[in-house]
C-alpha cells in the first residue's frame, strides 16, 4: 500500500492507473486484519488461563518490553529524521520536547506508528474482555455482534454527535475485527476443520458458508476499489458511512479469506514460498517498524524518467527495495546484536525463552499441528 501511494497521485494519466489504484485499495486490509490476527492469537493463548495478578503482570511486561520499547525507539528515530528532512517544528528544547511527547502519546511520530497506539488501547481492554469470556460462557458467541455494535455506535456518533480527531487512530474504529479475532481464537478448535476443508471433513453447510464469505469478499473488494477510483479520478463524493460499511465488510471478510489461504498453504509442508513467508513473518514486526525509512530513502533518488515502462519499473523497485532492505537489516541485526529486541521486538531464537516463561507462541503452522 505504501509503495503504491505516490503512484495513485502521480500516475492519474497512465493506462495502468486502474492497476495501481486496485493494488493500493486492496492492501488497505492491513491494519484491521493485523488487529484481528493479534486478537486471535491472544485469545487462543489465554482462553483457558485465569487472568490472575501474576499472569497479568507478565502479560503487560512482555508488551512493554517487546512492543512499547521498540515503538519508543523508532518514534525517536522518525522524529529526528523528520527534523533532519526539514520539518516545520520550532527549534527549541521545550517546543521539541512537547511536540515529541504529544506525537509519542498518539502514535504520530510517523505515518505508520498509529497502529501501535491502537494496539496499546486494545491491550488495556484485553484482560477485561477475557474475563467476560471466561465468566459468562455465552458472551463469546455474541462477540462479533458486540464488536459491530460498539464500532458502529462510535462511527455514527462521530458523524452526527461528536467529532473525534484522527478517528482511525482509535481502537473503537476496529472493534468488529478485534472481536472477530477474539471469537476465532476462542473457538479455534471447533473452527479448525472449517478453515482447512480437508477431504472427508467437508460439510454442505461449511462449503455454503465459505462460498458466502468469498462472495462477500469479492463484492466488497470490487465496490471498494471502484469507489476509490471514482473519487480519485473524478472527485466523486460518497457518504462516509457507505465508505465505512464497504471497508468494514472487506476487512472482516479479508480476515477469513486470508486465514483460509494461509492454512491451505501450510498444508504444503515444504513449499518454498511458505518457508520464505514464515521467515519473513518471524521478522515482520521489525520490518513494519523500519520499512518507511527505506521508502523515504528510495524516493530521495527519484529519477526524471521519460519512458512510461521505466516509470512502472521504478515503482516496482520501490516495493522490492523497501521489502528486501528491511528484511536484510532486521535479519542481520537479529543475528549479530544480542539486544536487537530493543529495536525490533521479539525475534527468532527468543520464542523458546518466552515459552519457558509461560506464554505460548502460535503461528498457523503451530495451530495446525495441535489438531
Amino acid at each position: 500500500m505504501h509503495a503504491t501511494s505516490y503512484a495513485t497521485v502521480q500516475l492519474t494519466d497512465s493506462s495502468l492507473y486502474v492497476v495501481y489504484n486496485a493494488l493500493n485499495v486492496l492492501m488497505k486490509y492491513g491494519t484491521p486484519v493485523f488487529i484481528a490476527l493479534s486478537s486471535m492469537v491472544l485469545f487462543y493463548n489465554y482462553k483457558d488461563r485465569p487472568m490472575g495478578r501474576e499472569l497479568l503482570i507478565r502479560f503487560y511486561k512482555q508488551r512493554l518490553r517487546y512492543i512499547l520499547l521498540p515503538y519508543i525507539m523508532f518514534s525517536i528515530f522518525y522524529f529526528v529524521l523528520s527534523l533532519a528532512a526539514g520539518s516545520s517544528e520550532t527549534w527549541s528544547v521545550t517546543a521539541l520536547s512537547e511536540s515529541f511527547a504529544v506525537k509519542l502519546a498518539t502514535g504520530k511520530s510517523y505515518t505508520h506508528l498509529y497502529y501501535i497506539f491502537i494496539m496499546m488501547q486494545l491491550y488495556l481492554v484485553f484482560p477485561w474482555v477475557l474475563w467476560l469470556f471466561q465468566r459468562y460462557r455465552n458472551v463469546p458467541q455474541w462477540s462479533v455482534v458486540i464488536g459491530l455494535l460498539i464500532q458502529w455506535s462510535f462511527v455514527i456518533g462521530n458523524k452526527f454527535i461528536f467529532q473525534v480527531q484522527n478517528k482511525g487512530s482509535w481502537a473503537l474504529s476496529y472493534m468488529a475485527c478485534y472481536m472477530l479475532g477474539a471469537a476465532l481464537g476462542y473457538y479455534y478448535p471447533q473452527l479448525k476443520s472449517w478453515f482447512l476443508m480437508r477431504k472427508g471433513e467437508r460439510s454442505f453447510t461449511g462449503m455454503l458458508t465459505w462460498i458466502g464469505v468469498w462472495a462477500l469478499w469479492l463484492i466488497s473488494a470490487t465496490v471498494h476499489v471502484y469507489m476509490w477510483y471514482e473519487r480519485r479520478m473524478y472527485g466523486t463524493s460518497y457518504n462516509s458511512l457507505i465508505f465505512e460499511l464497504v471497508y468494514n465488510m472487506y476487512s472482516m471478510s479479508s480476515v477469513l479469506v486470508l486465514l483460509q489461504v494461509s492454512f491451505l498453504m501450510y498444508r504444503q509442508k515444504h513449499a518454498f514460498v511458505t518457508r520464505k513467508l514464515d521467515c519473513l513473518g518471524a521478522l515482520s514486526f521489525g520490518v513494519y517498524l523500519i520499512h518507511p525509512f527505506f521508502l523515504l530513502l528510495y524516493r530521495q533518488f527519484s529519477p526524471h524518467i521519460g519512458s512510461p515502462l521505466l516509470i512502472h519499473v521504478w515503482y516496482a523497485g520501490e516495493f522490492l527495495f523497501a521489502l528486501i532492505c528491511s528484511w536484510v537489516v532486521v535479519s542481520v541485526t537479529a543475528r549479530l546484536l544480542p539486544f536487537a529486541w530493543i529495536f525490533f521486538g521479539q525475534l527468532p531464537g527468543m520464542r523458546k525463552k518466552q515459552s519457558d516463561q509461560g506464554e505460548r507462541i502460535s503461528s498457523p503452522e503451530a495451530m495446525l499441528s495441535k489438531g
